[in-house]
């Protein structure tokens, strides 16, 4: 049975690519700033017709509070069986510089044995992993079916998140299947466990009534830029790891690890520079609060003047490990900053946004469904890993559907390059991860059944 599904998949890998070229050509990018709102429409009218062709019903289009439309659909268990909720999103990054690209970032091209475009993992290619299981399976889907696909993920304005509590009855299962992050390599079956929060605030340094002649006054007169750099220099240990006071910044990670070399290519570390922070890369990547500057405003170099900055300001962002309050770590990189202000400089600290980590539960049916299915295809045990970023989604499912299980997975590695210039996607993690949903959805249902 296995062999037959597994050649009806491979026989579906043609109609995979199809759709992926369909859907990575529409600019499916959730900022009306960027791109016009009807490309998302577009996108979201796609992906209902394709998930009722799989076989799913009454697939519409809601809108959530923040104006983007989500695609919602179901399907009703047989007498018996559990139901799983499939969850990705329609909505891409954008391209960033084009110049970057080798190939057009809304067409899909194969290179070296890779399909290149923007979407092409995140989240487009879920989408189509979705729709080769389900395809694969027919009318023979062993369990209920509910179908979430987000249409403003990347701009994290949180409309789903605003939708699903509301909406609790509508959407509930016995597991979702969170498909937006992937393997910790090709061929390696890994589910995400663990993710990082992330908190942001814009510290604004005031010196001076206005900008002065450096001639005239550099010196004594305070420099609100230089004061900001050492508040900012002040996160950081000597060997770059991040320090703010009040937070545990020496976590460790028990899961898969992160090798170092592979990190530095991925990563694009250019040779000679040293990764920042101690321990393992894991440990840092996945256990320890982290923090980035995202932003300065300042002169530019070209147009500066000879003159004493009166003001500067910066964005901060905090990453935070589970176990950590997003809260409290906002209030402790506050505190923090203020703290390190040096010559008594006024500061003035706005908090933005502020998500919480997220840990899953390993050790219920739907894991054991998901580690059967991922070591007959992938002939090895599922590994567990965690992600830097954040799906502040994840928090709501857990808060709003507290006895089911959350499953991160999907077709998403490292060399996929979400985000970036050139993303690409690994056609063998489509089809390998669209067996291991379709015989999950199997597992799945017979646990419920035993």
């Amino acid at each position: 049975m296995t062999d037959e599904l597994a050649l009806r998949i491979a026989e579906l890998m043609p109609r995979a690519k199809a759709d992926l070229a369909e859907l990575v050509a529409i600019p499916s990018v959730a900022d009306p700033r960027q791109y016009p709102p009807e490309k998302c429409r577009e996108a979201a009218e796609w992906v209902a017709g394709a998930f009722t062709e799989a076989g799913l019903r009454d697939v519409h289009l809601e809108e959530t509070p923040d104006g983007s439309h989500a695609v919602i659909g179901h399907r009703p268990p047989p007498p018996g069986a559990p139901t799983v909720l499939l969850y990705c999103h329609y909505d891409v990054q954008p391209p960033l510089d084009d110049a970057a690209w080798e190939s057009p970032p809304f067409r899909l091209t194969e290179r070296d044995g890779r399909w290149y475009g923007r979407g092409a993992a995140d989240c487009k290619g879920n989408i189509v992993m979705h729709l080769t299981a389900l395809r694969a399976l027919g009318e023979g889907v062993p369990v209920g079916l509910k179908l979430v696909v987000e249409g403003s993920e990347e701009q994290g304005t949180g409309g789903l998140e605003a939708y699903v509590p509301p909406h609790a009855g509508e959407l509930h299962a016995d597991a979702l299947l969170v498909c937006d992050t992937g393997n910790a390599a090709v061929g390696v079956p890994t589910a995400t466990t663990s993710l990082r929060g992330v908190v942001t605030v814009v510290v604004t340094v005031r010196a001076l009534r206005g900008d002065m002649h450096s001639g005239m006054f550099g010196g004594p007169a305070p420099d609100a830029l230089a004061a900001l750099i050492r508040m900012l220099d002040s996160l950081r240990d000597v060997d770059g790891g991040t320090r703010v006071e009040g937070l545990d910044c020496a976590g460790s990670w028990s899961g898969v690890g992160y090798d170092e070399t592979q990190f530095r290519t991925d990563a694009g570390v250019l040779d000679g520079v040293r990764l920042t922070g101690s321990g393992t890369v894991a440990d840092r990547l996945w256990a320890r609060p982290a923090v980035t500057v995202l932003g300065i405003d300042c002169p530019p170099v070209v147009g500066s003047a000879a003159a004493v900055p009166a003001t500067a300001r910066a964005r901060v962002s905090l990453r935070v490990p589970p176990g950590t309050g997003a809260r409290a770590a906002q209030d402790a990189l506050i505190a923090h900053l203020e703290s390190a202000a040096p010559w008594g400089v006024l500061v003035d600290v706005e908090r933005e946004s502020a998500g919480a980590p997220f840990r899953a539960e390993t050790g219920g049916p739907a894991y054991s469904a998901l580690d059967a299915a991922m070591r007959e295809v992938y002939g090895r045990p599922i590994s567990f890993l965690g992600q830097g970023g954040s799906i502040p989604l994840c928090n709501v499912f857990a808060t709003t559907f507290p006895d089911a299980e959350i499953v991160l997975m999907g077709v998403e590695e490292p060399r996929c390059l979400i985000h970036a210039p050139n993303e690409s996607v690994d056609p063998g993690e489509i089809e390998h991860m669209a067996h291991v949903e379709a015989l999950f959805l199997r597992h799945f249902a017979n646990s419920a059944r035993t």
